[in-house]
């Protein structure tokens, strides 16, 4: 078999998510096990997404990757835990139309090579790992043809990037914290599908794509060690909160969602805040839009938009239904304009028919700037992204899309 000179590929492409419920902290650092549950909704992969090719061929000498064209280290633990569950999963496969025959017992000693690329900036707030480990292990487990449904796959995916797991399903998810050692029932499940609650649009403002002085690791880690207020929220907060989550998501209750939303990403920056020392991911703009949020929900008398902070200064707004998120533009445009010479195609991106309906001429509508109020401080956003509620991870046909040459398995 070692001089053949074929090359197998499969290319993925995975959603990333965004935690209503937030993960913070782990009970096992090595497993990625966390202190408490989350829910988290899956973004529209042709929005935000990882796209990931991975092939295999007698050739390569050993593995390798390449994340947004760069080539980077696989030695690290959670690359290395991935890798080898799937490995240890792998079957026979057989590709007849080029001839090709893969043992189970040869995936053991056959290399491979990897390359992914995400569609938003990476370790901003974004979710970008949860994205990546999701869409490796999905596209691994197609090459090697493992036979595990997304639950078990997640379990996989968990141990590269804790939120990862939620990346394996479309809709809302649930990742179980779980109570086994061995981390066997810390797996996510899906709640509902991305056509429950489709009504729903989400905004994001990305107010920086710079990556976080604090990682979202080490800043888990301080605050297990140091944050009383953190094991009062895993022990008697969140599990509530889960609870009341999976209500209002059955039930298409925004107003609770809106309300266990807000003070859950609340309660998780203060934990931050009550860290030793104290790690800042929000700033000024991600405080001027939590302010114009609040106003405006007060105004309209009823909540008609969420907002959602990770671990970072990026705004994600939910708004209740398409005719709440046109006039959401118009007031997000009126308060963080695009600098002059900016091109309002770089500066919003995704479903840009949202800006269309918004319309960019004339005066702000009077009920928009009552829902406003004044914005003293408008703060700076880099620019925004139109997407909504969407799909799982699935395979993409289309060879055209494959980061890796198919002859050389080497990035295009």
């Amino acid at each position: 078999m070692a001089e053949e000179k074929w090359v197998v590929m499969v290319t993925a492409q995975t959603p990333t998510n965004i935690a209503v419920i937030k993960y913070w902290g782990k009970r096992d650092e090595v497993r990625i096990l966390p202190i408490n549950g989350s829910i988290s909704v899956t973004l529209d992969p042709d929005h935000l997404c990882t796209l990931t090719t991975v092939s295999v061929s007698p050739s390569f000498d050993r593995d390798r990757m390449w994340l947004n064209g760069k080539e980077i280290s696989l030695s690290g633990s959670r690359y290395q835990n991935c890798l080898r569950e799937i490995r240890s999963r792998a079957d026979d496969v057989e590709d007849k139309e080029k001839g090709i025959k893969i043992a189970k017992k040869d995936w053991e000693k056959l290399h491979l090579h990897i390359a992914s690329h995400n569609n938003f900036p990476t370790a901003a707030g974004l979710a970008s790992s949860a994205a990546g480990f999701a869409c490796l292990v999905f596209a691994l487990a197609k090459l090697m043809n493992v036979n595990e449904d997304p639950s078990q796959l997640s379990a996989i995916a968990r141990q590269g990037s804790g939120s990862a797991c939620r990346s394996l399903f479309g809709g809302f998810v649930k990742w179980n914290m779980g109570n086994k050692e061995d981390g066997s029932d810390s797996v996510a499940v899906q709640l509902v599908d991305d056509k429950h609650w489709d009504d729903l649009v989400i905004i994001i403002a990305v107010v920086s794509s710079r990556e976080k002085e604090t990682s979202s690791t080490s800043g888990m880690r301080e605050s297990v060690e140091t944050s009383l207020l953190l094991q009062h929220r895993a022990k008697e907060v969140v599990p509530v909160r889960i609870l009341q989550m999976e209500e209002a998501i059955k039930n298409r209750d925004f107003t609770s969602f809106t309300k266990l939303t807000c003070s859950d990403s609340n309660q998780f920056h203060a934990v931050c805040m009550d860290t030793s020392p104290p790690i800042f991911y929000m700033n000024d703009t991600s405080h001027s839009i939590i302010s114009l949020v609040e106003k405006w929900n007060r105004s309209a008398g009823t909540p008609e938009i969420a907002y959602t902070f990770d671990a970072g200064p990026n705004a994600v707004l939910i708004a209740k239904n398409r005719k709440v998120a046109v006039e959401l533009m118009q007031g997000l445009l009126y308060c963080f304009p695009p600098k002059p010479d900016t091109d309002m195609k770089s500066y919003v991106l995704g479903d840009t028919s949202i800006v269309k309906e918004a319309g960019l001429e004339g005066e702000l509508p009077q009920g928009i700037k009552d829902k406003i109020g004044s914005q003293d401080q408008k703060g700076e956003v880099s620019y925004f992204i139109c997407s909504r509620p969407g799909r799982g991870p699935v395979v993409l046909q289309d060879q055209t899309q494959a980061l890796l040459h198919p002859q050389t398995g080497l990035p295009k």
